[in-house]
């Protein structure tokens, strides 16, 4: 039977008894036609001669179309639907979808930035003015660390651990966590600590980190007006805030595979459900990880 009238019989059963929505219905149309038409141009036109490789190469050529995850994603959910219906019906004698992972889905908040956006931005400010050292310490400060503007804001000069990299951060309630300081930002730090700090300093007991123009401990405001100018002068076009760089800092570690706790720890979130909001991951992938990774589903049964 060919493609094109299996996806029709799979897309009547879906309507007829399984009662899935209009949209639904209409999205998986609108898939299966593509999947449809891509395997003929490769000469397969007929449902019982796809194979797995079939499968693959149209998730390839989809990925490198600029589809997204979620695009794609959805579209294996309806080639898999139909090869399931195919071979549940006897209309072909393998289900070639079975052993096809999905594709991971992206795990960056809307408000997060790419790395090399981040670059971008840290590249931004000038360092010949003590005011220009104070936003790049800051801003290579709020990537390392993932604190939040507040926090960021609140830093003494004897909360910094310089040598053993760590700084105490002071978080919602009162509560205290020590965070990493990375060696990029602490860099920064040094260079404001030395030049520019002492440059800007009205008052020698004047204890906050990082100072504003007139010597004074910098605001939230001005942490906003930090970032935002410099966002601009990266040339990021979407809108910025001190906490889109607490998003990219989560969102980074995450991507490179940083444990959840550990993430749940860095950032001061007391309940772990309020971390996970940075991994949207699908069931598909999931699935994969345990296959992938289970010992006992890496070892043949006996």
């Amino acid at each position: 039977m060919k493609l094109d009238t299996a996806a029709q019989l799979f897309l009547d059963h879906l309507a007829v008894e399984r009662d899935v929505s209009p949209n639904t219905l209409a999205a998986y149309r609108r898939d299966l036609a593509i999947y449809a038409e891509s395997l003929g141009r490769a000469g397969v036109v007929e449902v019982e001669r796809v194979g797995r490789e079939d499968v693959t190469k149209f998730l390839h050529r989809e990925n490198r179309a600029g589809r997204s995850a979620a695009t794609l994603s959805r579209r294996l959910s309806a080639v898999r639907g139909l090869h399931r219906f195919a071979h549940a019906s006897g209309l072909a004698a393998e289900d070639p979808t079975r052993e096809v992972g999905g594709p991971r889905k992206t795990r960056r908040l809307p408000g997060a930035l790419s790395v090399p956006e981040v670059e971008a931005l840290l590249r931004s400010p000038r360092c010949d003015t003590p005011l220009g050292l104070r936003d790049r310490a800051l801003l290579e400060f709020g990537y390392a660390t993932g604190v939040r503007a507040a926090e960021a804001v609140a830093i003494d000069l004897a909360d910094l651990e310089q040598d053993d990299g760590f700084v105490r951060v002071r978080g919602k309630g009162g509560v205290e966590r020590w965070v990493p300081v990375g060696e990029h930002a602490r860099g920064a730090v040094t260079v404001w600590l030395r030049d520019g700090r002492p440059q800007l300093l009205r008052d020698r007991r004047e204890p906050a980190l990082f100072l504003n123009a007139r010597g004074r401990r910098l605001s939230r405001m001005g942490f906003w007006l930090v970032i935002k100018r410099h966002a601009r002068g990266a040339g990021l076009k979407s809108k910025i805030s001190p906490h889109t760089l607490r998003h990219s800092f989560a969102t980074h570690l995450l991507e490179g595979g940083a444990d959840l706790r550990v993430v749940q720890e860095l950032l001061g979130h007391a309940d772990l459900a309020t971390t996970q909001v940075y991994t949207q991951v699908d069931t598909t992938y999931l699935a994969e990880v345990h296959r992938t990774f289970h010992p006992r589903e890496r070892s043949n049964p006996a």
